[in-house]
This record gives structure tokens, C-alpha cells and sequence, in this order.
């Protein structure tokens, strides 16, 4: 296989599961940033691959395909080190000088960042893998927070009311504190459609303007509801609310239901078996699983490479993928 197949090879493992994401909702299809068809992650390893163009790869190799020794497993074994950990010294690897270069390349440095740039991805999808699991547990305390808000009735006292309804804001405004800078430049998941879709369709939840409807409302605006578009926090008019339920109780107390059922219910979608959540861990816990297979095998092909040195949030996602992996 030549060094683009195994490029190609890797895009199409990241890939697989992504047309089977798609969140079986109207507002899906949207995402607070459009991200390329490729997929949650070729788009990222495109980026760390591009100074692998065609005529690097092939004066890596000498020109020779045949004498790189890439065929069948090997070159998913070289796709594997670079998320390999280099943890393993390179006297351990049969073929590498003491420096950890495969000396047999025409380029040894060329591999040897390879390597270092597969090393890296690894800690990265690891990172990832955690900070997506994280979510998924965030949005079943979302899920949870709109079943909460459904206890409101018309039989409750309107000081009953506004405090139930301040207990989901809260709740709502921690989701957004913890999870909306990760999806952002440089996050941990900026580059992630599935984080951001599950940030964008729980948003639209609370401003979709069809909740009250045939009570007369436009949504929970109408009861002083908002989503600050500056910090996406949302934000309660006490006053509005305080008129909506002193002039139409029932219609107010109905919005509420209805906006909680929907609100519970695209939450329950965004983590329900083979949609989005769900498939992209899987995606990531399939490359995570075949580089840590090949590890051996891209060290000995490339080179051991440098190890990652992940450091603030990326460490902190990393140590948190390594207690899970510990617990399992």
C-alpha cells in the first residue's frame, strides 16, 4: 500500500459511522459552525498530515514503494504509531538506532515527525474520547433537568413556579459554563460537529417559539425567557414572567410543560443508541483500540517518534480518559 493509501485508509476508518450520526430531528442539520462532510475528525487530521504531501512521503520511502514494506497490516500498523504512545523505548524496537530513527528510511527525520505527529494524535482522540464521554453524562442531566421542570402545575402558587423555573435556568447555565468553550477556537472539541450539535439542538430547544402556541404564546420568551448571544447563558425577566402568569396562568404553566417535554425529549435523542453521541465514542474508541493494536509495528516502521506532552485541559481530559480506562 503507498503512503496516500494509508492517509486514505485512515480518513475512511474515521469516517465510517459518520452517516449514521445524523440526530433524527428538522434542526439537526444545523450547528452553531458548519463543519466539511469529511467526518469529526479528517478534517483535524488533514491539518497534522498536510506536511506529509505526496512528495515528502515518497522521498520518505526512497521513491521505492516496494522497499517500505508497507503491505496489508503493516500500513495500518504505521497509521497506528502515530497515535501509538512513545512510551516505549526505542532499544525495544527492533531496527531503530539508539536516537529511536528507523535508519533504514531514506528520511529517517521525515518518519521520525511522523511519529511524533501520531504520538500526539493519540493523546488527542484519548482527550476527546473523555471530553465527549463527559458530555454525553452532561446531557442526560439535561435530560433530567427538563423532566424536573415538568413538575410545574397549575396548582402550584406562582413564588412554586418562578423557583422551579430558576432551578432549570441554573441547571441550564452550568451546562452551557462547563461544555460551550470546549467547542470553541482551540477547545478540545472545536473541530467536534457532534458536540456542537448537541450544544446547538438543546439552544433551539429553549428558543424555538412553537412551545405555548395554542395558548397564545410564542415560546418561553413570552414568559422572559431568553439566550444571551453574547455568553449563550440564559437569562429570566422576572417582571415578564411575573405579568405572564398573573395574566394567563394556565397558558404560562401549559408552555412549560410542553417546552419541558421537548426540551427532555431532544436530549434523550442527541444520546440515544446509534445517533449522534453514541456513534462518534464509538468512532473514537475504534481508532483509539487499532492504534494501540499497530503500535509496535508504526514504531518499527517510522520510527518511535517524540512523546506527547499534553499539558492544561488536554491533560486533564487525558487523566480522565486513563480513569475510566482504569475502571472499565
Amino acid at each position: 500500500m503507498s503512503p496516500t493509501g494509508i492517509t486514505n485508509s485512515i480518513f475512511s476508518l474515521l469516517q465510517s459511522s459518520r452517516s449514521s450520526s445524523s440526530l433524527q430531528s428538522t434542526s439537526a442539520t444545523q450547528a452553531r459552525a458548519k463543519e466539511p462532510a469529511a467526518g469529526e475528525f479528517s478534517a483535524s487530521l488533514a491539518q497534522q498530515m498536510a506536511s506529509f504531501q505526496m512528495s515528502s512521503l515518497s522521498s520518505l520511502f526512497g521513491g521505492n514503494e516496494a522497499s517500505s514494506g508497507l503491505a496489508g497490516q503493516g500500513a495500518s500498523s504505521d497509521l497506528f504509531s502515530m497515535l501509538g504512545m512513545s512510551s516505549t523505548d526505542s532499544q525495544d524496537i527492533q531496527g531503530l538506532s539508539p536516537s529511536g530513527r528507523n535508519l533504514s528510511l531514506f528520511d529517517p527525520e521525515s518518519g521520525y515527525r511522523m511519529m511524533s505527529t501520531i504520538n500526539n494524535l493519540d493523546v488527542t482522540f484519548k482527550a476527546q474520547f473523555a471530553e465527549l464521554s463527559a458530555m454525553q453524562t452532561g446531557v442526560a442531566g439535561m435530560e433530567q433537568a427538563g423532566e424536573d421542570l415538568s413538575a410545574v402545575d397549575g396548582a402550584m402558587d406562582s413564588a412554586g413556579i418562578k423557583a422551579k423555573v430558576q432551578e432549570f435556568v441554573g441547571k441550564y447555565n452550568e451546562w452551557i459554563g462547563r461544555f460551550d468553550a470546549t467547542v470553541e477556537k482551540d477547545g478540545l472539541l472545536a473541530n467536534s460537529w457532534t458536540a456542537k450539535t448537541a450544544l446547538h439542538e438543546l439552544e433551539q430547544s429553549v428558543t424555538s417559539i412553537f412551545n405555548g402556541a395554542k395558548d397564545g404564546f410564542g415560546g418561553l420568551r413570552d414568559l422572559g425567557l431568553r439566550i444571551d448571544q453574547k455568553t449563550n447563558l440564559m437569562t429570566v425577566d422576572s417582571a415578564k414572567l411575573d405579568a405572564a402568569l398573573a395574566s394567563n396562568k394556565t397558558g404560562a404553566v401549559n408552555t412549560l410543560d410542553e417546552f419541558s417535554a421537548n426540551f427532555a425529549k431532544s436530549a434523550d435523542l442527541l444520546n440515544a443508541a446509534d445517533n449522534v453521541i453514541p456513534n462518534q465514542l464509538a468512532n473514537l474508541d475504534r481508532v483509539i483500540d487499532y492504534i494501540s493494536e499497530h503500535q509496535s509495528s508504526l514504531q518499527q516502521e517510522f520510527g518511535r517518534g517524540d512523546a506527547a506532552k499534553p499539558a492544561g485541559y488536554v491533560k486533564q481530559a487525558l487523566d480522565a480518559y486513563n480513569r475510566m480506562l482504569a475502571n472499565a
